[in-house]
């Protein structure tokens, strides 16, 4: 049995939703749809670059000392399977009971390391989607648009470019005072 993923049910009742309020608008007046690539405008208003930057930066300083203590395992581990031949068993078993602790220690700490650069990331980029949420309303207000669907949740399938608001989203974001 397949499940669908909440993320897929949530976009499929937004689209119904969507369409529902836009056919009962039709009778009365003109539906306008808009779209807006998130990604796209988080990755290029100056805020999200800066964001990124900052993820990255993070990022390789973290990745670079989980790199230095993999290699400092990975020697370990070479070592004693050297010494393993002439070790008695009591101090065998002593070695490989704390290469195995390093072992688990080192996978703790990436995935430690791994939720503290989503967590980050989720802090850094909240505040831009808030701010460009905010902007999309009043652009879509100001331009007559009944409704504005997210461009990458696999949910538009066409659009004219002209329904695009995306790098004008950017631009307004990007002139906008904090």
């Amino acid at each position: 049995m397949r499940f669908i993923s909440l993320k897929k049910v949530v976009t499929f009742v937004s689209c119904t939703l969507a369409l529902a309020v836009a056919s009962a608008h039709a009778s009365t007046e003109s539906v306008k749809l808009g779209i807006v690539d998130m990604q796209k405008a988080i990755q290029n208003v100056e805020s999200g670059k800066k964001a990124k930057s900052q993820l990255e930066k993070d990022f390789n300083a973290r990745k670079s000392e989980l790199q230095k203590e993999e290699a400092q395992i990975k020697k370990m581990g070479e070592e004693f399977r050297k010494q393993s031949l002439v070790m008695n068993d009591e101090a065998r078993a002593k070695k490989q009971q704390e290469l195995q602790e390093r072992v688990m220690k080192f996978q703790e700490l990436t995935a430690r390391s791994q939720q503290e650069i989503a967590q980050k990331e989720q802090e850094l980029t909240m505040p831009i989607i808030q701010k460009l949420r905010g902007i999309i309303g009043e652009l879509a207000k100001t331009k007559g648009y009944s409704v504005v669907l997210e461009k990458n949740e696999n949910t538009v399938l066409f659009s004219l470019d002209k329904d695009d608001l995306t790098d004008e989203v950017i631009k307004l974001f990007n002139s906008a005072k904090s």
